[in-house]
Parts: structure tokens; C-alpha cells; sequence
């Protein structure tokens, strides 16, 4: 089998961090669970043209609706938080400031997926 390591990787023995794989498959998992959930999302919105808030807060109290769109969320927000997380390694070189944007976008995720999933559980279990 030949050896596809460069020669300083030779020299010092170093190989994979084996990290690269499991970011891309949640990356991959997270696109099928929101390519599934979006016609669902779609026909959902559709269906309130002409609706009043009262006819959406039932819609979304319904235990399905609060599910699937828990899981919209979910899935939403980590697999952006991923795919920026992948953007600022490639293109942000200055460490202190890559580092910096790391964290904030772990928080901004994080705030924004706990933020929606507070609410969707307001209106699905205080209706």
C-alpha cells in the first residue's frame, strides 16, 4: 500500500488527528435530518396563510408538530454551528481571533438553539 504521508509527516511519525471524520459525518447527518424535516416545515408554514396566531399555537401545541419542529431546531442549529466552525479554521489565521470566533459561535448557537427550544416548549406545553 503506498504511503500518501509527506515526508515531514514521515519524519515525525505524526498521522491523522482523527477528528476530520466524526465532524463530517454529523455534518452529513444533521443535512439528511433537516432534508427530511424541511417539506414538513414548508407544507407546515403553507398551511397558515390566512391563519390567526391562535390557529399557529394550536398547530405547533400539537405533541408531532412540537416534536418535529424541536428536532428542525436541534439539527439546525448544530449543523451550522459545524459548518462555521469549519470556516473559520480554513480562512481565520490568527489564532487568538480563530479561537475567539470558535467560542462565540459555540455560544450564538447554543443561545439561539436553547432560546428556540424554550419557546417551542412554552407554546407546546403551557397551551
Amino acid at each position: 500500500m503506498p504511503d500518501y504521508r509527506t515526508p515531514l509527516k514521515r519524519a515525525r511519525r505524526l498521522g491523522s488527528a482523527k477528528s476530520g471524520t466524526g465532524h463530517f459525518w454529523w455534518q452529513r447527518a444533521t443535512a439528511v435530518v433537516l432534508a427530511l424535516l424541511v417539506p414538513w416545515l414548508v407544507g407546515t408554514l403553507v398551511s397558515f396563510v390566512g391563519a390567526d396566531l391562535g390557529q399557529v399555537h394550536e398547530v405547533f401545541s400539537r405533541p408531532y408538530n412540537a416534536i418535529l419542529m424541536a428536532l428542525f431546531v436541534a439539527a439546525l442549529f448544530w449543523h451550522a454551528k459545524l459548518g462555521i466552525q469549519v470556516v473559520i479554521e480554513d480562512y481565520v489565521h490568527n489564532r487568538a481571533a480563530e479561537l475567539a470566533l470558535l467560542l462565540l459561535n459555540i455560544l450564538l448557537c447554543s443561545l439561539g438553539a436553547l432560546a428556540s427550544l424554550y419557546a417551542i416548549a412554552r407554546i407546546a406545553l403551557l397551551a
